[in-house]
């Protein structure tokens, strides 16, 4: 609901627009002979939506390669986690079987 209610005003803009410039223009490609001949309201709103995807998909290939980034270092983290935990566990032992000894030494 809230989504037509957004949207709503946004295609009211765009009918309006469309509606207000019904006169046609010629577009055309400079070195050929191409041209082709729409209202200037529909020219504007191809122009829009081209410039929009294209926009659209740019973003896109940046997350993802955002994200790829994201696991990379996630796996990295996951990888140092553990060798800390191993090295923490390895300083562990030895230091308990040292405290141990300390003080049957200062004894004697």
């Amino acid at each position: 609901m809230i989504r037509v209610l957004l949207a709503a005003p946004l295609l009211f803009l765009l009918v309006l627009f469309a509606l207000s410039n019904p006169q046609p223009v010629r577009l055309g490609i400079w070195p050929t002979d191409f041209a082709i001949e729409l209202p200037l309201s529909i020219a504007i709103l191809v122009a829009m939506a081209a410039s929009f995807i294209i926009g659209a998909a740019m973003l896109w290939f940046a997350a993802i390669a955002a994200g790829g980034r994201a696991r990379l270092a996630e796996r990295e983290t996951r990888m140092l986690d553990r060798q800390v935990r191993e090295l923490q566990a390895r300083l562990a032992v030895p230091t308990a079987s040292v405290t141990a000894r300390l003080p049957a030494l200062t004894d004697s």
